[in-house]
């Protein structure tokens, strides 16, 4: 146990204590949370004032790409303190130039403006205004098997139930089913029909809505809290050609799968599709301090040129976050870590789901690529019966949460939605501990299985 790892119960105490007294947390009951008091992190690892040490996979919330505490950053941080510790959004400076230098270089080719902002939810907020203003229509499509932000138009364009409570604060969203062939809305028995009844099921929505009316599509290139659904060859290149036809904005949701969590600099790259507008956020510098950005294609550019563009935040660009996404981006070149992920998924992480699934019933499908996995738990693989129900709570999740607390009592970190247990750990995590975490969750996993009908 190293110095920093020295316990110290009574600091965690007081600030679990203080925590809550005074916290107000998100997406949470107050009264029914009990929030685990971190003391500090290195690369794959946290742990609490305890002593006790936990493999992170999890990523916090899918965004420590580079790993925690990364040496560049930190420092590359501290520096820019010394140097300008922040600036109106108005003026240049050589952080934010630089690092939409950088962003740029490494997006799809023709994308070559980033416009700046605090996180990801209004990273979605700004790219939906650019779309309406350049198109002058105003629906937006998304799928119901998405998460795209908690502010007005990002949570009503979100599928998910953290939408329910907050209808009815944005017009002109529509949503329609993407693929999924693991449990299809299409009644697909196939990877390709999957995809061609998806795009065929969009078409038609895109026709009964009106194509004139429609701004824009948005898709998490591979929805995440969603389930990690990689999507099907040849469905990102179908959506990109409706848009083409109809004249509708592609705006592609990279907040999470960008920056090497699926072995790509965005996932797009995978499948060689040009979106018009990329949202970005949590991986661009792992969250070491705020920052998101959508990346903007020539022509939506060019609309904006003398026109205003109506929108921007106080800390738009701020020198800080721009410094760690520098030194983040760099950092990725240099140690190769949009390869190292890559390489990570297709000889460990995948391999290793893939087995451990063949021994667990309570695993109905493994998905994923480079670090970026899912497990579909089942109490029936027959079936498919999910473990836990749809937006399950209260003793109704009981299974899942009895599975997190089996990995943690083992060391491990965990990510799960609904009846899904994400593998995310950091891009950087090495072969030894992406090993260690799968033997971790294949003892754990006996804790779902024995709810399942074998």
């Amino acid at each position: 146990m190293t110095s920093a790892l020295t316990p110290d119960p009574a600091e965690g105490r007081r600030a679990y204590e203080l925590d809550r007294a005074h916290v107000f947390h998100s997406w949470s009951a107050q009264a029914l949370i009990s929030p685990m008091v971190i003391a500090g992190a290195e690369g794959s690892h946290v742990w609490d004032y305890d002593g006790n040490r936990y493999l992170d996979f999890s990523s916090q919330l899918v965004n420590t790409n580079i790993g925690h505490q990364h040496p560049k950053v930190v420092a590359a941080i501290q520096e820019q303190a010394a140097r300008l510790c922040t600036i109106a959004p108005q003026h240049a400076n050589a952080a934010r130039s630089e690092a939409a230098r950088l962003i740029a270089q490494v997006a799809p080719d023709g994308l070559e403006k980033v416009f700046f902002t605090n996180g990801g939810a209004d990273a979605v907020e700004n790219a939906v205004r650019m779309a309406r203003l350049h198109t002058g229509r105003h629906k937006v499509l998304a799928t119901y098997r998405s998460y795209h932000g908690n502010t007005t138009t990002a949570v009503q364009l979100t599928g998910d139930p953290r939408r329910w409570a907050n209808d009815g604060g944005a017009t002109g969203v529509v949503h329609f089913f993407g693929p999924y062939a693991y449990r299809s809305p299409f009644w697909s028995t196939s990877p390709e029909q999957e995809c061609e009844r998806a795009l065929e099921h969009l078409e038609s929505l895109v026709a009964f809505e009106g194509p004139s009316t429609i701004a824009a599509i948005i898709l998490e290139t591979i929805p995440g809290t969603a389930g990690v659904l990689v999507p099907p060859d040849g469905y990102l290149a179908g959506v990109r050609d409706i848009c083409d036809r109809y004249g509708i904005v592609y705006i592609a949701d990279e907040v999470m799968a960008g920056f090497g969590r699926a072995g790509e600099w965005f996932a797009v790259d995978r499948w060689g599709v040009t979106p018009d507008l990329i949202t970005f956020a949590k991986g661009s510098n792992s969250g070491y301090v705020p920052l998101g950005g959508v990346i903007i294609c020539e022509p939506i550019a060019a609309t904006f040129a003398e026109r205003v563009f109506p929108g921007g935040l106080t800390y738009s660009g701020h020198p800080l976050a721009c410094a760690a996404a520098v030194a983040s981006i760099n950092a990725f070149h240099d140690e190769g870590i949009v390869e190292h992920a890559r390489e990570v998924g297709e000889t460990v992480l995948g391999p290793g789901l893939r087995e451990i699934a063949s021994r667990h019933p309570s695993v109905g499908e493994v998905r994923g690529l480079g670090v970026f996995w899912a497990l579909d738990l089942v109490r029936d693989r027959q079936t498919r019966e999910m473990l836990v129900p749809y937006n399950a709570s209260g003793e109704a999740n009981k299974p899942m949460a009895d599975l997190v607390s089996a990995c943690k009592q083992r060391g491990l970190l965990p990510f799960v939605n609904f009846n899904r247990l994400h593998v995310v750990p950091p891009c950087t995590v090495s072969e030894a501990e992406a090993k260690e975490g799968l033997a971790i969750l294949d003892d754990a996993l006996s804790v779902a299985d024995a709810v399942t009908t074998v």
